[in-house]
């Protein structure tokens, strides 16, 4: 039987010691001390919840084949996306590479709309045509497919948000195995001469596929690889530490200081894509000792605990919800149709009249609508 606790015998907020970051071309950084309210940790603590437990149906549901096809699954990095989410404006812009499901989660797509989608079916948040890859919503932009291939876009984003004069910013997100592309510095350097509010995110998780990082790039400290961009190096297993980081990146933007460049050092518990055991190119002690030692919920669930901002019971009660949750989303997501045939063709421009596309053949003709 769970013990009830009144509401008035938790604390109304808490105060932690978090991580310094390390510094570039900054005099100073994020500060080394973090509020925390009840409401902020309870809110956190099911966000990340729901995201691991819907990236771990979504390994279920491969594995059974109900999801085909690509699959970069985001457990392990939980505390990056809520993180960054926290300390940002729901107006405020967010691109990312393929392991976006946490992401789409964070900018408010529901789960069953998030799993509709990867089982290809019409009720999800891009009606089915997207898949794992290509999620979006109001002011997240997916979901990119080609290595690195984003980091343009959000600058690109950035400079809308300078032209319209919002006071928006744009949070660009790549991995560590795109960090070393061309096409990045050449961002980099647009991004500076133009004073872009973009700040750019290196979400480091150690490993680009199945190569480390130290077998990858010559410098590992992606941020400083901005050069004449300010950068920092942030524990990105915290979420704290990520949203007190972010709140000083986006405070710097805003400002009209130009970009800023933050590396979240973080970790991926499954293998690079689902056709990837993760384990020929890391043991798995390394992942067990991540896991005991770094795991993003346990380090919130512990703290919230330990400075009576919740009780173990409460905590367990949010899994329970958690899971139920995830379960009818699934349910949803293996019942709900497949879209048409017939709308192949629909959603290739926004707000344009509707026009023909051709099939497979010249004979096959689709209808396009907005």
């Amino acid at each position: 039987m769970v013990a009830s606790r009144n509401y008035a015998d938790f604390a109304s907020e808490a105060t932690f010691e978090i991580k310094k970051c390390d510094l570039h071309r900054l005099e100073e950084g994020p500060g080394t001390t973090a509020v925390m309210t009840r409401e902020e940790g309870l809110h956190y603590y099911k966000t990340m919840q729901t995201i691991r437990r819907m990236e771990l149906k979504s390994d279920q549901l491969y594995k059974q084949k109900i999801i085909r096809g690509f699959c970069h699954l985001y457990d392990g990095q939980e505390a990056c996306c809520v993180g960054i989410e926290a300390a940002i404006k729901p107006t405020d812009h967010v691109i990312t590479a393929y392991r976006a499901h946490g992401f789409t989660y964070a900018r408010g797509v529901p789960v069953r709309e998030i799993l509709a989608e990867l089982t290809g079916r019409k009720g999800g948040c891009v009606k089915g045509k997207g898949g794992s890859m290509h999620m979006y919503t109001k002011n997240f932009y997916g979901g990119n497919g080609i290595v690195g291939a984003q980091v343009p876009l959000g600058a690109g984003i950035a400079l809308a948000c300078k032209y319209f004069g919002k006071n928006e910013i744009c949070l660009t997100l790549y991995g560590d195995g795109a960090a070393n592309q061309g096409q990045i510095f050449e961002t980099y350097n647009m991004a500076a001469l133009w004073k872009l509010p973009c700040i750019f995110i290196c979400e480091n998780n150690r490993y680009g596929m199945g190569t480390s990082v130290e077998r990858a790039a010559a410098s590992t400290d992606y941020y400083r690889r901005g050069d004449f961009i300010p950068g920092f190096r942030v524990d990105g297993m915290d979420i704290l530490c990520v949203r007190e980081a972010a709140k000083f990146a986006a405070d710097y933007c805003r400002s009209g200081k130009g970009p800023i460049v933050m590396e979240l050092q973080t970790y991926r518990y499954h293998g690079h894509s689902m056709s990837d055991p993760g384990i020929s190119y890391r043991t798995r002690e390394e992942i067990q000792e991540v896991r005991s030692k770094s795991d993003p919920i346990t380090l919130l669930k512990d703290r919230m605990v330990n400075n009576n901002l919740a009780s173990i019971e409460e905590l367990k009660e949010i899994d329970v919800a958690v899971r139920k949750e995830i379960e009818e989303a699934a349910q949803f997501a293996t019942t709900d149709p497949e879209p048409p045939l017939e709308e192949l063709g629909n959603h290739i421009y926004f707000n344009e009249p509707p026009f023909e596309v051709r099939g497979p053949n010249q004979w096959i003709r689709y209808k396009s609508v907005s």
